[in-house]
């Protein structure tokens, strides 16, 4: 069937703008960061900004958030899972724009720091967030809330740790995503108890001459322990 044909069937609706927004988040050894980018159009030129893309007409929206995180961080076969769906009328002062915001979560190696300044990005802590356009803000509130009730029941380290980490690397991580500080001890006994890490006889030595020992998830266990059902806050 004709496109021109498929129009005639809604000739009186109006037509919208559909584009998609990721919140992408990164973890290295300085903690939970979030990739933003300055606008390079108006409105709003030179304002920080998630990183967007309008929908193509061949594509899916899914493709779409795919597509802007290979041309941004180089990466497929990427976490991504769709948040949500922004259409307030007036969001956006240039057209009547609909976003579907998806949060994406990516290890953080120097191919992806040196790639994203090429398009004028930049790596923000958490913390350190700046007022962004339209309600970008809102949709990284309504990420990080995502994120941390997907960390209370999924291992996320897998997807942002590095293969190999030590336990103040995954608390830092565990730190990071709920903005507080858990007790070291208490939290290496509970994360020890789960029995869903394996020690390796490896040491990370960059922090101190001792070193501490690396660790790997154990998927295998990891999903037996998710069929008895289980609670993976601190």
């Amino acid at each position: 069937m004709s496109k021109e044909l498929k129009n005639t069937f809604y000739g009186n609706a109006q037509p919208l703008m559909i584009a998609v927004d990721c919140i992408i988040f990164g973890f290295d050894k300085e903690g939970l960061k979030l990739l933003l980018f300055k606008r390079k159009i108006d409105p709003f030129k030179d304002k920080w900004s998630l990183i967007g893309s309008f929908v193509d007409q061949e594509e899916n929206i899914s493709e779409t958030g795919h597509r802007i995180l290979k041309e941004y961080t180089g990466l497929t076969n990427v976490f991504l899972e769709e948040l949500g769906c922004y259409g307030k009328q007036d969001r956006d002062p240039a057209a009547r724009v609909i976003s579907i915001a998806h949060f994406a979560l990516i290890r953080l190696n120097e191919q992806q720091l040196k790639l994203v300044e090429s398009y004028e990005a930049h790596w923000f802590g958490i913390d350190e967030i700046p007022d962004l356009i339209l309600d970008h803000n809102k949709m990284i509130a309504a990420a990080l809330e995502k994120l941390r009730l997907k960390a209370r029941y999924q291992p996320i380290g897998f997807e942002l740790l590095p293969k190999k980490f030590t336990i103040p690397q995954l608390k830092k991580f565990y730190d990071a995503i709920y903005q507080k500080k858990h007790d070291r001890r208490n939290f290496r006994k509970k994360i020890l108890d789960m029995d869903i890490l394996k020690k390796l006889t490896e040491k990370d030595k960059t922090t101190s001459r001792k070193g501490a020992f690396l660790y790997q998830f154990d998927k295998r266990k990891y999903n037996k322990l998710v069929k008895k059902g289980f609670n993976f806050t601190f």
